[in-house]
């Protein structure tokens, strides 16, 4: 399942009873901390105590994203969960060192590597099996491209 604003994707990649691998795209700043939250908590709710985030798509991160990262950190620890990032970019990199933040956000080059950061028990199949005809999930809040409204009968 994959779910969406207009500069920000979040798709399920793979996931078990307590795992989750969930691929961030787009822009994380303050325009879609709201959205990131409610997505990530959602999946939190839903019994996820350790998430993979796949970043490698994620072309921006300012401030308000890293606090977001944090606070999804924040909440699965509570849950005595884990949070570990995959594939980070330069930029992504560049401000985990500079805040301090790469102890409390760890970084593995994959997916994979990251995975086997888990328990086994937690661990979902990877690679997962492609899904057919998926589309992304728009935020309903937010506008549709032109290219993506139906007609309607008058």
């Amino acid at each position: 399942m994959s779910t969406q604003t207009h500069r920000l994707t979040i798709t399920e990649l793979a996931g078990c009873d307590g795992c989750a691998v969930l691929r961030v795209s787009g822009e994380l700043d303050q325009t879609c901390e709201e959205f990131f939250l409610r997505t990530l908590g959602a999946t939190v709710g839903a019994g996820h105590r350790y998430l993979v985030l796949d970043v490698t798509a994620l072309v921006f991160c300012d401030s308000r994203g890293l606090n977001c990262l944090l606070a999804v950190r924040w909440l699965l620890e509570r849950r005595n969960g884990m949070l570990l990032l995959a594939g980070a970019g330069r930029r992504l990199t560049e401000l985990l060192v500079q805040t301090g933040s790469t102890e409390l956000l760890p970084v593995r080059p994959t997916v994979l590597q990251a995975l086997k950061g888990l328990p086994a028990a937690h661990r979902p199949a990877w690679p997962p099996a492609p899904h057919r005809g998926e589309g992304a999930i728009r935020d309903p809040r937010q506008p549709q491209p032109d290219s993506q409204r139906g007609t309607q009968a008058g």
